[in-house]
């Protein structure tokens, strides 16, 4: 298809595009002459990702550009294909170790990954984002006052694994590398959103059945 085609098919506009392609979002087009090229389906497919991207996700040029760094890189295996492409996404802050909270929450969560047997989480604990995250939310509820631990974290976290089991389980429906790593990255920008909000409506649901209205 011509550059108007895919314009028309996406739904972004050709000076969009071309934009796109000349910060790197989008591979180039098949040279038919010197003024014209050709795209096909997996040019479709990255532009609604990139659109996608920056548009649901909110996130700047350079960290787009990051990630399909990450997604079209061959020489990674699966985990951390899909792993860096997440990780680049936009993290919380490193946690200050001097901090009292910090090391508590930090002892905590290992303690909650050795009691779910969680092997493969704390091997990637020096470098996963998502282990930080953890430790920072933890420390800022003890920090309130709030007396979350590993015990009350568990079922939660039994949880979240059997939704990371149907996440993978998509996942593995995609029928390239590629595709897998695109899949969980939209993963996390916009089903992590819809989870949210479904667990909202649930708070929603279950308050009202055990309190009313009133």
């Amino acid at each position: 298809m011509r550059l108007a085609e895919l314009s028309e098919r996406s739904g972004v506009a050709a000076a969009t595009i071309k934009y796109y392609l000349r910060e790197g979002l989008l591979a180039p087009g098949r040279q038919i002459n010197a003024t014209t090229a050709e795209y096909d389906e997996d040019h479709l497919r990255r532009l609604r990702l990139v659109r996608s991207l920056i548009q649901v996700g909110r996130l700047p040029v350079a960290t787009v550009r990051e990630v399909l760094g990450h997604i079209d890189d061959d020489s990674l295996g699966r985990t951390i294909r899909m792993g860096a492409a997440l990780w680049a996404l936009p993290q919380v802050p490193e946690p200050d170790e001097d901090d009292e909270f910090v090391r508590t929450a930090r002892q905590e969560v290992d303690q909650l990954l050795h009691t779910l047997g969680w092997s493969n989480a704390q091997a990637l604990v020096t470098i996963s984002p998502s282990y930080r995250s953890l430790v920072v939310a933890l420390a800022a509820f003890r920090r309130l006052g709030h007396d979350w631990g590993a015990e009350r974290m568990a079922p939660y976290a039994r949880l979240m694994h059997e939704a990371a089991v149907l996440d993978l389980d998509f996942v593995d429906t995609r029928p390239s590398e590629a595709e897998r790593a695109e899949t969980a990255v939209l993963g996390a920008v916009l089903a992590e959103p819809m989870l949210l909000a479904l667990r909202r409506l649930a708070q929603e649901e279950e308050s009202a059945r055990r309190y009313g209205f009133e």
